[in-house]
Parts: structure tokens; C-alpha cells; sequence
């Protein structure tokens, strides 16, 4: 799945089953279901996954829980959109699901 693909997913009525849970939150929270994206991140312990949660608070204004979630992620706080953090995570994130040849 490349990015194109992904974003033109966000349209059909349910994600893909074989999504990865910081992608089906990414996918989540751009149809407007903030909560559900966060209860997929927050059951799972891996980076990718803080990484969203990260960006998710920091939508919400809540500087001190996404900072926690950042350094949870080994990221740094972004100094850009919403928008651009999430296009930024949803190549990265796919980016690791394509296999090298």
C-alpha cells in the first residue's frame, strides 16, 4: 500500500483488515473518531503507536501528555501542522511495511 492508497482508503466505510494498529488509528482519526484512534494506540506499546498518541494529544492541546508521548516514540516534538505530522507518520509508518529488494 502506498500513500496514495491509504489516503484514498479513508473514504470507504471500514479500513483494511490487514492495516497495523498505528496505521488503523491514523486511519481513525482522519475520519473524525478521535477516541476510537486513541483506544487503539493506547493498547499497544510499541513506538509507532506513541508516536500517534503523540500527535493525538498534541491536537488536543494537551502539550504535557504529548511530550511524554513523544519521548515514549524517540521523537521530538514538531514544529509544524497537524496535517504535515500526519502525512509525515503515515509515509513513515508505510514506508516500514514496504519490503526492500
Amino acid at each position: 500500500m502506498n500513500k496514495s492508497d491509504f489516503k484514498s482508503s479513508i473514504s470507504n466505510q471500514s479500513p483494511s483488515k490487514f492495516l497495523p494498529k498505528a496505521l488503523l488509528a491514523l486511519w481513525r482519526h482522519k475520519k473524525g473518531d478521535w477516541d476510537k484512534a486513541q483506544t487503539i494506540v493506547q493498547s499497544e506499546n510499541t513506538t509507532c503507536c506513541a508516536w500517534v498518541h503523540a500527535l493525538l494529544h498534541r491536537e488536543k492541546g494537551d502539550v504535557g501528555n504529548a511530550s511524554y508521548w513523544y519521548e515514549r516514540a524517540q521523537q521530538i516534538t514538531p514544529n509544524k501542522t497537524i496535517e504535515h505530522e500526519w502525512d509525515a507518520i503515515v509515509s513513515e509508518l508505510l514506508e516500514q511495511l514496504t519490503p526492500i529488494e
